[in-house]
C-alpha cells in the first residue's frame, strides 16, 4: 500500500514538525523524543483552539471567516488528533511489549 502524497498537493502547516523534530533543538528547550513530542501536541492544540473559534465565528455569522475556511480547519484538527491517538497507541503498545520482555 503506498500512501506518498504527490508534490502537488500544497502541505498542511502541521506536517512539516516531523522532520523538525529530528534535528537536536539548540534553543534551550528540551531536546530529543520529549520535546518533538510536546511540540506536536502543541501544535495539534493550536489547531483545535483555531477550528473552535473559526466555528463561532461562523455561527456568529462574521463576514470575514468563510465556512469553507471553517471545514478546512475543522478537518486539519481532526487529522491531527487521530495521528495523535495513534502515535499514543503505538507508545503504549511498545511499552506493554518492553514491560512483557523476558530478560
Amino acid at each position: 500500500m503506498d500512501l506518498r502524497i504527490s508534490s502537488s498537493t500544497a502541505p498542511l502547516s502541521g506536517t512539516g514538525l516531523a522532520r523538525r523534530a529530528a534535528a537536536p533543538q539548540n534553543d534551550g528547550g528540551e531536546v530529543g523524543f520529549s520535546g518533538a513530542l510536546k511540540g506536536a501536541l502543541q501544535s495539534v492544540s493550536a489547531a483545535q483552539n483555531r477550528a473552535t473559534d473559526l466555528q463561532q465565528e461562523v455561527q456568529l455569522e462574521n463576514p470575514s471567516v468563510s465556512l469553507e475556511q471553517t471545514m478546512v480547519a475543522i478537518q486539519k484538527a481532526q487529522i491531527g488528533f487521530q495521528a495523535t491517538l495513534h502515535v499514543r497507541n503505538r507508545m503504549v503498545q511498545a511499552y506493554t511489549d518492553i514491560m512483557n520482555m523476558q530478560v
